[in-house]
């Protein structure tokens, strides 16, 4: 008989909540992006851009605090960060306007940075080795939560009361969650005695294999489409479908039960052939955005070509991850926060993309064309780490035997 596989610690599922409300405060924007842009006197494409900025504090903030915190204090850093995300939220009932909003989208992104590097390396380090893609499966859980869960409260929330208040239910959840982990988590260990050089090296070499950089920009090119879509879906609903803006939270949940539907069918499959996992979800994606484009126009038809897109969209992710971790070898941390860097790219230019095409009178089903461009270059991406891979001319790391078939 089988051994019963081993359970998580129950921290490594604390440290989850933590993603949970990262999750929330980085989605739930799209929702509020009516009342944001209202609210703060800027167009819709404008207010994007808090959720371009948000992502752009992610991108820079993770490789670096990833290398700034490799010998400090694990416990320490990741209730620091925490306590900084929690704060950072309460900023619109300081401070008026634009400008203090799009600051505080910046900060609490490097926090959220922060509690990503470390609480992914006492993840690990809780469950032990043998279970490391477990742990790191679970806190990226947190993040399917927050599209099933914390998006639509966060969106009801401000749509009842502003979306000042549903920045406060965040900061009131992450300070809850902050008090637990300082509870649940116990202090860590820390690399004080290997020189600064010696892991930043063995970090850094990693990025030497052209497959790598290839499974980065898969990575950014797929996530631009997913956001190029996704942040501007809200208005999509509301004055193409002819949804009640009252009713746009359970379209956002329906997209959320799509992601956790996502990632448990890609993350069961994506071990046997990640790149082929790669492709599928890609293709399915491009024909789910296709739908929606299509459906646009109809209340019934695009609410299923959005429960979808979030599967396909989601389905994904386990691969992506998981052929970056094999890429690295013995040294991953500064590669999956890389690669944190490069989903981040992609939600930022998303965004961008998606106001750029907005702005220039294309209509507000134009940033669904521009997610399908998207996932096609991403494809074409993908196709190439295909020729590199299974051309027979890199060798197979004895880490990742899953990404060379």
């Amino acid at each position: 008989m089988a051994p019963a596989k081993a359970r998580l610690p129950l921290s490594v599922y604390i440290l989850a909540l933590g993603t949970f409300c990262i999750g929330t405060s980085e989605f739930m924007l799209a929702g509020l992006l009516p009342q944001l842009s209202a609210g703060l006197g800027v167009s819709i494409s404008r207010a994007g851009l808090l959720i371009t900025a948000f992502a752009v504090g992610m991108t820079l903030g993770a490789p670096l605090m990833t290398l700034v915190t490799l010998r400090l204090p694990r416990r320490a850093t990741l209730l620091g960060a925490a306590l900084v995300f929690s704060a950072v939220h309460l900023l619109p009932l300081a401070f008026d306007g634009y400008a203090a909003v799009l600051v505080g989208r910046v900060v609490a992104a490097v926090a959220c940075a922060t509690y990503w590097a470390v609480g992914a390396v006492i993840a690990v380090r809780l469950a032990g080795p043998e279970h490391t893609a477990r742990a790191l499966a679970a806190i990226v859980g947190g993040l399917t939560l927050a599209n099933v869960l914390g998006v639509p409260l966060g969106t009801w929330i401000g749509e009842r009361s502003g979306w000042q208040a549903a920045f406060v239910a965040v900061a009131i959840a992450t300070l809850a969650v902050t008090l637990v982990l300082r509870l649940m988590i116990p202090r860590q260990p820390h690399d004080a005695a290997t020189p600064m050089r010696v892991l930043v090296r063995r970090e850094v070499a990693a990025f030497g294999d052209r497959r790598l950089w290839l499974a980065l920009a898969t990575t950014a090119t797929f996530q631009a489409a997913v956001f190029a879509c996704f942040s501007y879906l809200a208005p999509l609903l509301t004055e193409v479908s002819g949804i009640p803006e009252s009713r746009v939270p359970l379209v956002l949940l329906l997209f959320g039960v799509g992601t956790f539907v996502g990632v448990t069918i890609g993350g069961r499959y994506a071990d046997r052939d990640p790149l082929l996992n790669v492709f599928l979800s890609l293709g399915t994606m491009v024909l789910a955005l296709l739908a929606l484009v299509t459906l646009a126009g109809s209340a019934v038809g695009v609410v299923i070509a959005t429960f979808l897109f979030g599967a396909t969209s989601f389905s994904i992710a386990a691969a992506l991850n998981g052929r970056v971790f094999g890429f690295a070898g013995d040294a991953p941390t500064l590669a999956a926060s890389v690669n944190v860097s490069a989903f981040n790219v992609g939600n930022a230019a998303g965004p961008w993309i998606g106001g750029l095409v907005l702005d220039a009178g294309l209509g507000l089903r134009a940033p669904v064309w521009a997610a399908i461009v998207l996932a096609l270059v991403s494809l074409s991406i993908a196709s190439a780490s295909w020729r590199l891979e299974r051309g027979g001319r890199p060798a197979c790391p004895d880490a990742a035997p899953a990404t060379c078939a």
